[in-house]
């Protein structure tokens, strides 16, 4: 499909203000699921750009939000270099839990409301984004969660004073889950995939579990760790949980 990918929209968060969320949707006239779409630590980045556009092509309102939006001015990308990577790392450490958390409620209302999307939500996330994508599947609106390398569930250090409720809370989740986990990752090693999988086990989450030989960020379309063949298979997963639980 043809995208409209120009748009944004100014969503109020109680407590933080204004969160720019850039919004990606078929040209063509009509009503389509609702895709929140969680960045990583560099916010709304071409690749990130590239990835909502991918799927919003599919038929899909794909939403994206500055996820540090209380702390850079709207529009702000952090380059993927040393000073980038510091900054961003050091706000996923500063920003509350409960700030992430009031994100992403804003987030759905805002998207389910608009006048393009049917009122059906998922979720989907990279990295920071994706262990995001999770806390927002929390949400009984939301049907699915795709959740790709996702940071810090497994060690529960997460936001301000590194202590998230992310595998206590996984008992909440209501709709469908996939993880996609790259096994030369070393954000998240084997036992801490081991931790997250089991805790979905005790807990009778309805979960897809995908581990592939890739490194961390295969998806991101730039750089050296960029894997054009699972970026293809990944899609094909999410696209079918996505057909599955939003039509």
């Amino acid at each position: 499909m043809i995208l409209r990918s120009d748009e944004t929209l100014d969503v109020e968060v109680p407590g933080t203000g204004t969160m720019r969320t850039h919004l990606f949707r078929p040209a063509v006239e009509g009503r389509y699921p609702g895709v929140l779409l969680f960045s990583e630590i560099y916010q709304v980045t071409a690749p990130i750009r590239r990835l909502a556009a991918m799927l919003a092509g599919q038929g899909y309102v794909v939403a994206v939000p500055e996820v540090y939006h209380e702390y850079e001015a709207a529009g702000t990308v952090l380059a993927y270099d040393p000073a980038g990577t510091d900054r961003g790392n050091d706000l996923k450490f500063t920003k509350p839990i409960a700030a992430y958390d009031a994100d992403a409620r804003a987030a759905l209302t805002a998207l389910a409301a608009h006048p393009a999307c049917t009122g059906r939500l998922a979720t989907f996330g990279v990295c920071l984004g994706g262990h995001l994508a999770f806390r927002a599947a929390l949400d009984p609106r939301v049907s699915a969660a795709a959740c790709f390398y996702a940071t810090d569930i497994h060690s529960g250090t997460l936001g301000q004073g590194r202590a998230d409720d992310s595998l206590a809370r996984m008992a909440e989740l209501q709709g469908e889950a996939m993880f996609v986990w790259g096994r030369q990752d070393p954000h998240v090693p084997y036992a801490g995939r081991e931790a997250i999988r089991t805790r979905l086990e005790a807990v009778g989450a309805r979960y897809e579990w995908h581990e592939v030989n890739g490194q961390h960020a295969f998806l991101r379309d730039e750089g050296p760790r960029y894997d054009p063949a699972l970026f293809l298979q990944a899609m094909d997963w999410t696209l079918a949980l996505f057909r599955r639980t939003l039509f």
